[in-house]
């Protein structure tokens, strides 16, 4: 734990330095602080790169990957997607020999650089929206759950397009993604509905359906095992929900409707974040019987990292503004203080930390023959 401590509190402290400026390397105008912003980003990435690539079965799914790895490269049947077995055969044939290391570290560089490409083009406060990525868990999360968060980096960095309504790029960067996870199929139809102005019809029809929930358990159960077969008579079916998932969109729906007048509804972008967080907020709490709940709703909530820095920077009352920014950090600390304490746990995993540089990895099962 002493290592994503360390890195946590290195990196974070760094991405104070950072200010978002204008840097054109191509006209041979560069400010000290465009400097300066170059070269901590680079550090931040390289660190958050190498500790990540340089792991050994560490994360809930490490070993099930190798494993499904080793079947890709034998031409055997693996449940996972297009994408992922691409592009192991191909650097396993490349190598010339299961180089599973290579393949983590790939997709660890691809997310590490959607999410922090995407906080640095879209957030408007990066330190603080940095700070969330990693108190929150979502770079800890990328260790233990790889091929998801890959396609949740794509997922945010895609939210530019959205609020362009540039449909091709984004049906794209969905597309691209989906070959990786297919969960990410989703935002084909919640994201451009948060990004459209949403009439009163459209709240009330919104709370029907959650109230549909209620009743048609079964049915929207049935749609569910049609998109994941595979979650059939599986202990994967049982649903269920997080309280503290729910209590922080519930506090950032009291924040937002508190300066919905003079800035929520003044930009299109927070508007967009703000339907996220309601859908959010209602899946968790009326679609906890659904077992893919924490994949949909992390598709909302992971724009809380672009929407709470900005809903700080207008609270125009100074003593408001900082006693909510405390509260804030307090509680990100507290959140990542409660994920590392389980951070062992079947499900996480990525405790204890094992390196390629003094560990080895252990015999799958197809090594192991049984």
């Amino acid at each position: 734990m002493a290592i994503y401590l360390t890195l946590t509190a290195v990196v974070v402290l760094l991405a104070l330095l950072l200010r978002q400026t204008k840097l054109n390397i191509g006209s041979g105008t560069v400010t000290r602080q465009g400097a300066v912003n170059v070269i901590v980003l680079l550090f931040i990435f390289s660190t958050l790169f190498w500790v990540s690539a340089l792991r050994v079965n560490v994360g809930n799914d490490y070993a099930k990957y190798v494993e499904f790895m080793h079947l890709v490269f034998s031409h055997a049947y693996v449940p996972t997607e297009p994408g992922f077995n691409a592009l192991t055969y191909a650097i396993y044939y490349l190598c010339g020999f299961e180089n599973y290391i290579l393949v983590f570290a790939v997709f660890t560089f691809f997310t590490v650089l959607f999410f922090m490409t995407a906080m640095w083009q879209q957030s408007e406060w990066f330190s603080f929206s940095f700070m969330m990525f990693m108190l929150l868990g979502y770079y800890f999360q990328s260790i233990s759950t790889v091929r998801y968060y890959l396609a949740l980096g794509m997922a945010l960095y895609s939210v530019k397009f959205v609020l362009k309504k540039d449909w091709p790029r984004f049906l794209l960067m969905v597309l691209i993604g989906a070959l990786f996870h297919k969960s990410v199929l989703v935002i084909l139809v919640l994201y451009p509905l948060a990004s459209i102005k949403w009439r009163r019809w459209m709240y009330g029809l919104f709370g029907l359906m959650c109230i549909s929930c209620l009743f048609l358990q079964d049915l929207y159960l049935k749609i569910v095992i049609f998109l994941y077969p595979s979650y059939k008579d599986t202990e994967y079916l049982s649903g269920g929900t997080s309280p503290v998932s729910i209590l922080r969109c519930f506090l950032i729906l009291v924040i937002s409707l508190w300066l919905f007048k003079d800035v929520v509804n003044t930009d299109k972008r927070y508007m967009f974040y703000f339907h996220c967080n309601i859908m959010a907020l209602a899946l968790y709490v009326f679609g906890s019987f659904l077992p893919i709940i924490s994949r949909i709703g992390y598709y909302m909530t992971v724009t809380h990292i672009l929407f709470i820095p900005a809903l700080l920077l207008h609270i125009r009352d100074d003593r408001k503004k900082k006693l909510l920014t405390v509260l804030t950090v307090l509680f990100c600390i507290g959140y990542f203080a409660l994920y590392m304490r389980g951070a062992s746990a079947d499900g996480v995993r990525i405790l204890p930390y094992k390196t390629i540089l003094f560990d080895e990895m252990p015999l799958t099962l197809s090594e192991r023959g049984y």
